[in-house]
């Protein structure tokens, strides 16, 4: 598996460059930025309940056992079983771990974590969660204590956990995106959506959307296209300029008010600016281009107006230097706008509230991880 495969598969990895981004002022012309939870753990995606409680997915901080290879191949990485789910009282203030001893993969230091990566709630008020694993599923042979990975789970209202998909033996056993460049087996299933009865997982490894069901059970919904970038100065033996094959890297899947789905990607190394796509996927359908233009884009949610926003890890390379992440809000008439300009670091998760925005801000980090509120007008 090539280098580039590997850092293109896992987002907890990549936005390990960012955690030394500098925080920014938490205010935007008016507009508080007020932090709503505290204290987690690689926070990544987040879902209100039928309760009324916003529930954030925490990769977790790894744990003891340093045997696991670094995807980046300096060191290793440890497993722990500290990815948990939280639930926050965004309205009375308060947190709580309503599932704790998930597995996670991280570095010595518990940052950029890999774990459990989305939760979403059907119409029946049951949620569902993602694990991630950021790697070949043959990892959970050589090393068992992850067998728990690349797996979809169901939350019943009891608070039993239950795997109902084993999503990295489905990539294993078909590799839907075999023939493009650098495609090695590879799963990081990075987000769900509960929305129908058949759910939909997108593998940020695999780089393919997914159907679920307990009738039909695994089936592929879009596989998302390879495309080229000009090698940027600085690769050791690549000649600047040269064509690089970068992957498309889906991390999040939303329905949309028309009933299709919606797909946003990261984007693999070089991680170019402005090359990250928000696909529309019409089951049965090819993927198409739905808006272009964005960075690295790790969530997306649907405004009760129709009005689409993106989250972005970063602003610019996750090649270069720290930057920002964003919030950007496009408007039905393709009208764009950041919110709260300037107030994120490596955000990775969001949900839309009552005249409110929630963000996973600190999404790389152990323990300093949060989640803000941004307010909005037009939702």
């Amino acid at each position: 598996m090539s280098d580039a495969r590997i850092r293109g598969a896992l987002l907890p990895c990549l936005v390990a460059a960012l955690v030394a981004a500098a925080p920014a002022a938490a205010h935007d012309r008016g507009r508080e930025v007020r932090v709503v939870a505290q204290g987690l753990d690689n926070p990544r995606g987040m879902a209100f309940g039928p309760d009324g409680g916003l529930y954030v997915a925490e990769a977790g901080r790894g744990g003891t056992d340093c045997v696991i290879p670094s995807p980046e191949g300096e060191g290793t990485n440890c497993f722990g079983t500290t990815g948990a789910i939280t639930r926050v009282d965004v309205w009375h203030g308060g947190q709580q771990r309503v599932v704790e001893g998930l597995p996670s993969i991280a570095a010595p230091d518990g940052s950029a974590g890999l774990g459990p990566s989305d939760i979403s709630f059907g119409k029946r008020g049951r949620a569902f969660f993602t694990v991630g694993l950021g790697g070949d599923p043959a990892l959970r042979d050589q090393f068992p204590e992850t067998a728990g990975m690349a797996k979809l789970y169901a939350l019943k209202h009891g608070g039993e956990v239950k795997p109902i998909a084993d999503l990295g033996a489905f990539e294993a056993a078909n590799n839907p995106d075999a023939g493009q460049p650098s495609s090695g087996v590879d799963t990081n299933p990075n987000s769900v959506d509960a929305s129908r009865r058949k759910l939909a997982v997108v593998d940020a490894g695999g780089n393919d959307l997914l159907a679920v069901s307990k009738r039909a059970g695994i089936s592929v919904l879009a596989v998302f296209p390879f495309f080229t970038t000009p090698a940027p100065p600085g690769i050791p033996g690549v000649p600047e300029g040269t064509p690089l094959p970068t992957q498309p890297v889906p991390t999040s899947v939303v329905r949309g008010p028309d009933g299709a789905y919606y797909v946003g990607q990261l984007t693999g190394f070089p991680f170019p600016v402005g090359a990250a796509n928000v696909w529309r996927v019409e089951p049965g359908s090819a993927p198409e281009v739905y808006a272009s233009g964005f960075t690295q884009i790790t969530d997306l949610a649907f405004g009760r107006d129709g009005s689409l926003y993106v989250l972005e890890i970063a602003t610019g390379s996750m090649a270069g230097p720290p930057t920002p992440g964003a919030l950007i809000r496009v408007a039905p008439d393709g009208t764009r706008a950041e919110l709260a300009p300037g107030t994120l670091t490596s955000p990775t998760g969001l949900a839309l509230g009552p005249h409110a925005a929630y963000v996973s801000n600190h999404g790389a980090e152990a323990g300093a991880g949060e989640v803000v509120r941004i307010p909005l007008d037009d939702h």
